[in-house]
């Protein structure tokens, strides 16, 4: 059902961005705005991972020159990975001091993962594996394909809403040209924020399968919330329309609750959590006994 769910949602930001078209050039421009998707999306599909890792500033960690705790974290992601029964994934990071993570690539055999250092100071080993697995679990369903395209989409869309003030009079009258610079971005967020919020309880879900304890990703989130709404992620601010793509919302660190969100709200996602770990017979966040409960950084 959430498969069946997001391909509704993309099929209709496909359709909003041809009724854009269409509404300021008539078929031919439907049939241009159709074309341009198509392109859009094509390129995405080639290209996310590459587009969203150089917005948000993120490098990869190389083994040869990494510190120990950046080579541990690495070695984590590849082990969980392989639990997954998935090819081990680039690792990146992001030097900001917000707690974050986020996954892209087309597939898994070209993905990356990448955390952010507020991320690995801030959360313990356990927790940290909680997340990477989060996000190992958005790889496996494609939901990082997904997002990306869904993100270009959105972005198109407010930009062709703006040529309907200078485009569009002639169709729709500037009254007309207005409503659409106004509600089709809006829409096409909405339709974003749909299927970003439904690919969330779906990966907490199976990240949780995958490190073997929910509760090391109910205790994560915990932390990455009060940590999101106090420190301000940059690279995130600077391109919002990523925001979806992180395991928490960048764009708290302003502190103000935003209208619409791109996240089910995390006491939410903590409560079904505790939930499958109750059927799963988890009573605590206890430690792997290969990985002790070190605290961030992890000594």
């Amino acid at each position: 059902m959430g498969t069946l769910k997001t391909f509704i949602l993309l099929a209709a930001m496909t359709a909003l961005f041809m009724g854009v078209g269409y509404l300021i050039g008539g078929v031919p421009g439907m049939a241009l705005a159709f074309v341009v998707a198509a392109a859009m999306n094509i390129f995405s599909y080639w290209n996310s991972d590459k587009i969203v890792l150089s917005m948000q500033g993120a490098k990869e960690i190389d083994p040869q020159t990494a510190s120990p705790m950046l080579r541990t974290f690495a070695k984590d992601v590849a082990l969980l990975a392989d639990r997954a029964g998935m090819p081990p994934p680039r690792v990146y990071i992001i030097e900001t001091p917000q707690p974050n993570a986020f996954a892209t690539g087309r597939n898994p055999q070209h993905a990356a993962v990448c955390a952010t250092t507020g991320l690995l100071g801030m959360l313990n080993r356990d927790e940290v594996r909680g997340v990477m697995a989060h996000e190992l679990a958005h790889v496996k369903h494609r939901d990082t394909l997904t997002m990306t395209i869904t993100a270009t989409i959105a972005g198109a869309i407010g930009m062709l809403a703006n040529f309907a003030l200078f485009f569009g009079r002639d169709r729709t009258g500037l009254i007309g040209s207005i409503a659409i610079m106004i509600f089709a971005p809006l829409a096409a967020g909405l339709v974003q924020m749909a299927i970003s919020r439904s690919r969330e309880y779906e990966a907490d879900r199976m990240g949780a399968e995958i490190c073997g304890n929910p509760l090391w990703l109910a205790s994560a989130l915990a932390k990455i919330e009060r940590g999101a709404r106090s420190t301000i992620n940059v690279a995130a601010e600077r391109n919002p329309a990523m925001a979806h793509m992180y395991i928490a919302n960048p764009l708290n660190g302003r502190g103000a609750d935003n209208l619409f969100s791109t996240h089910p709200a995390t006491a939410n996602r903590i409560e079904a959590l505790r939930r499958l770990a109750a059927d799963m017979g988890v009573t605590a966040p206890q430690a792997s006994p290969a990985m002790r409960r070190e605290a961030g950084p992890w000594g």
